[in-house]
């Protein structure tokens, strides 16, 4: 059998910490996801309440329920933090933000303009 060679083994999530850039990455990568699965249960939902006024009873007395409630809160949240961060990849494809110190500041711009743009949504929805 062949020997194992002496060298360190590539580090695995639990010992290795991710950048705030890697994890705004993956959420946005998460949240494409589950913006497509969310698209489909919206427009589910619209082709019922369209269908007769018995089912926008219905789906009025779902929102009533908290879990319902956080489901499409969380949906509006992934709808702004995506958006938020296309923008900034629109930004990146201009040249500009390519430093380390701009990368960090960005990605806590992106996630205050998210939490903001949810807030603002949800407050005039």
């Amino acid at each position: 059998m062949a020997s194992r060679p002496n060298r360190p083994l590539s580090p695995h999530l639990q010992i290795y910490r991710l950048p705030l850039t890697g994890i705004i990455s993956i959420s946005h990568r998460i949240t494409g996801v589950s913006l497509c699965f969310g698209l489909v249960l919206f427009v589910a939902v619209l082709s019922s309440v369209a269908d007769s006024g018995f089912s926008y009873g219905i789906m009025q007395s779902w929102f009533d329920n908290l879990f319902v409630k956080l489901i499409y809160w969380g949906f509006v949240f992934a709808l702004c933090f995506h958006l938020c961060h296309g923008v900034r990849h629109l930004i990146w494809d201009a040249g500009a933000g390519f430093d380390k110190a701009s990368m960090d500041k960005f990605a806590l711009y992106e996630l205050a303009a998210a939490v903001l743009l949810t807030v603002l949504v949800l407050t005039f929805i």
